[in-house]
């Protein structure tokens, strides 16, 4: 029997109410993150009964707030963590040649040096990057997906960044690496391929306890908990994993972004990467994205208290961030070019109880722990480039008991829902936002428009997100709110003002396609719920 991988609130309601039911799994997944995704696909493409319970949406976490890079790991050569970097290069590969080509592309990046600069970080720069270009090829992605590095004049360095300071320049190196369409655009993906293979994927579900045999939870949805019943289980709540086993020690890092518009900068078609100074290994960068949006990031500080799913921007550390970027732009920023604002939680494992309070010196290692207790495995650390690997090492621990019969991991050659073949461009006629966000689904997608055709127009005119996109949010990737599809579909969210201009839009398109949204969270008469 073929399994679609269409994620539909129907869908959710007969799976979870076969879990309710009683229904044993092989394995469950707690966290609906790019991790959690990520092992929910490598289990399920393995043979093994799968169900993923998400607390509220897909990618709601962490797995939306990174820097949305496929990055080879430049700067853990300069921390000298060669094996996590060489990770970096390799899963980048994967992703980028296998998994996703539709969703990476290659990313110039300009390192411009400046008199004021200490001479041996650009010495150090240019060492990383020619060691970096050697992973690459050892990888094997060729020269033609990612060029090599080289060094460029001012004149050149205008062309790919007008806004770039040209005062005491005295060139920059011109590298690559990968850029992503979006986080939770490839989290989505990967639900829906192990969604394809079998796996039983349950947003909107909190998992309140685990047990030696499964897991309590309760429908967030309807309100009603219920018992999993699962053999195995696997933990991958990222930051949030200490509240479901004990002794984890974490110590999360808040990796703080804000977002300018794209010609304020002169629209630039490269990345501007500067080093914080007296911080060695350390760059704030302003990379271009499709959206007409320049992302400027990245904060690397412990962040304390409660991980919170949208941890807050502070005056400071946006301050932070502008007066290091515009260290090399012809005119600074200033607090009134910034759109949007957000910051993810990394989940850093600490080995060193009491250590130091730099996470910037934390290793990106990912660590797969067993608790002896109830036999369930955690998965932390790590970064999204990674993913794929994390995954594979949590599913791995599991294989290796005694009692569980699977395959060997295939997600190295597994494409997603959508991944053209290798070397495949956009046909002509195609959308080019839906061919990078959807790749060959764009086709579907553009036939599913025409019922309707001005849903091949902008959501709310100015937008950079189709109202096609919304439809098949609704209809085939599991969005159950409001929130769902403008947070983690459509990526309104990330500038405030989108935001609200298209939130009346996605309302009349619910209430157009499923017949209302009902006033609240926790009724149970629609699959729909209102947002935020």
């Amino acid at each position: 029997m073929t399994v679609t991988s269409f994620l539909t609130a129907s869908r959710r309601s007969a799976e979870l109410e076969a879990l309710k039911e009683g229904t044993h799994v092989d394995l469950l997944v707690v966290g609906g993150g790019v991790t959690g995704a990520g092992v929910a696909l490598d289990a399920a493409t393995r043979g093994m009964s799968v169900a993923l319970l998400e607390q509220r949406d897909l990618a709601n976490g962490t797995s939306r707030f990174s820097s949305k890079l496929a990055h080879g790991g430049l700067r853990y050569l300069a921390k000298l963590q060669f094996d996590v970097a060489w990770e970096s290069a390799r899963e980048r590969a994967t992703l980028a040649n296998v998994t996703a080509p539709h969703m990476v592309r290659a990313l110039p990046q300009l390192s411009p040096a400046y008199g004021r600069f200490p001479r041996p970080d650009a010495l150090a720069l240019s060492a990383g990057i020619r060691i970096g270009d050697a992973m690459r090829a050892l990888s094997g992605t060729s020269r033609r997906r990612l060029p090599g590095a080289r060094h460029v004049g001012a004149e050149e360095i205008r062309l790919w960044m007008p806004a770039v300071k040209v005062d005491g320049l005295r060139g920059a190196v011109l590298a690559w690496d990968g850029q992503l369409e979006d986080d939770a655009r490839l989290v989505v993906a990967l639900a829906r391929t192990a969604a394809a293979n079998g796996a039983r994927i349950c947003t909107h579900c909190e998992v309140t306890a685990l047990t030696g045999d499964g897991a309590h939870a309760r429908d967030l949805i309807s309100g009603q908990p219920f018992y999993v019943q699962a053999r195995h289980v696997i933990n991958a709540t990222g930051v949030w994993g200490g509240r479901l086993v004990d002794g984890i020690e974490l110590r999360p890092s808040k990796g703080a972004h804000v977002l300018v518009a794209a010609e304020r900068l002169g629209n630039p078609r490269a990345m501007l990467t500067v080093p914080v100074p007296e911080h060695f290994g350390r760059f704030v960068f302003a990379c271009p994205r499709s959206d007409g949006l320049v992302l400027i990031g990245l904060t690397d500080e412990p962040y304390e208290g409660e991980p919170a799913d949208a941890a807050e921007v502070t005056d400071e550390e946006e301050r932070f961030l502008l007066q290091t970027i515009s260290l090399a732009l012809d005119r600074p920023l200033q607090s009134e070019d910034v759109v949007g604002r957000y910051a993810g939680l990394r989940p850093l494992l600490d080995s060193r109880r009491g250590g130091s309070a730099a996470t910037a010196d934390l290793s990106r290692r990912h660590t797969v722990i067993e608790d002896p207790a109830s036999g369930g495995v955690t998965v932390v650390g790590g970064k999204l480039t990674t993913y794929r690997q994390m995954a594979q090492d949590a599913v791995d621990r599991v294989v290796a008991r005694p009692d569980v019969t699977a395959g060997p991991c295939r997600t190295t050659t597994v494409p997603l829902v959508g991944a053209p073949p290798r070397g495949m461009q956009a046909p002509r006629g195609v959308h080019p936002r839906l061919w990078r966000r959807f790749g060959t689904e764009a086709h579907e997608l553009m036939a599913l428009a025409k019922r309707r055709p001005e849903w091949l127009a902008p959501i709310v005119p100015g937008l950079p997100a189709l109202a096609v996109e919304a439809v098949a949010a609704i209809e085939r990737e599991g969005a159950l709110s409001v929130d769902d599809v403008l947070d983690r579909r459509l990526r309104l969210g990330l500038v405030p003002a989108w935001y609200e201009a298209a939130r009346p839009a996605v309302e009349s398109l619910i209430d157009d396609l499923l017949g209302g949204c009902p006033q609240g969270a926790s009724g149970s008469a629609s699959p729909m719920m209102v947002g935020r």
